[in-house]
């Protein structure tokens, strides 16, 4: 199967598993609302399917059991729903108008983070003027702290595997290395570079390689 039949593939199977996965855009009259979003979009159905836990349940999984054993307390019941709805909502007044999208599947939150915002072509250098997008990600991370934070760096299909999954990495490792540096603790953070694995958009047109080239970090609570 070539790569645009597999990214054709994916989209399919996003839009009918995850018809109901919503994406946030920053056009909402009211940002504490976290109901107000679009759906449909494929953007949004494809970080629906891939967003989240690239490095396997279990990884996650142990995280949360070391968070627990150091003393960062875990959510039940419909804590959890609760606390991401406000998590979710803090997000969507920061992150307004940035070019971050925020995605809801089920109690996971993950922010899109796209390439044109985040990185010059070919390289894992933060641009300057998404530091202050990071820094507000930042504050609300290190306020809801009682979630795991998976870091996913991925690419378009230009280059080989090999260099695209490294420079995926890359990618990821600079923003989790940021957030570190703003009060996010390593241990809640997994980093994973996903290379030209996932696309959420074709790699045949410019407009979907720039689609594909992004960092998304999912947003896990920590569940008892």
């Amino acid at each position: 199967m070539n790569k645009f039949a597999a990214s054709a593939l994916c989209a399919a199977l996003a839009t009918s598993l995850l018809a109901g996965c919503a994406t946030y855009t920053g056009q909402t009259n009211d940002p504490n609302d976290p109901n107000r979003t679009r759906t449909g979009a494929l953007i949004g159905a494809g970080i629906g399917a891939v967003a989240g836990l690239l490095s396997g349940g279990d990884a996650v999984e142990r995280r949360q059991r070391a968070m627990v054993g150091a003393g960062v307390g875990a959510l039940a019941g419909g804590a959890v729903g609760a606390y991401q709805d406000r998590q979710e909502a803090a997000l969507r007044r920061s992150l307004a108008g940035s070019g971050v999208d925020v995605v809801r599947q089920g109690d996971n939150i993950t922010l899109n983070m796209p390439g044109n915002i985040t990185f010059a072509f070919d390289s894992s250098s933060l641009q300057p003027q998404f530091l202050p997008v990071l820094d507000n990600v930042a504050r609300t991370l290190t306020e809801y702290n009682q979630t795991v934070i998976e870091v996913a760096g991925h690419t378009d299909s230009v280059g080989t595997d090999a260099y695209n999954q490294q420079l995926s990495l890359q990618r990821a490792n600079a923003v989790a290395s940021y957030l570190q540096g703003r009060g996010v603790m390593q241990q809640r953070m997994i980093v994973t570079g996903a290379g030209e694995s996932r696309p959420i958009a074709s790699n045949d047109t410019e407009a979907g390689r720039a689609q594909n080239r992004r960092v998304e970090i999912t947003i896990v609570p920590v569940q008892g």
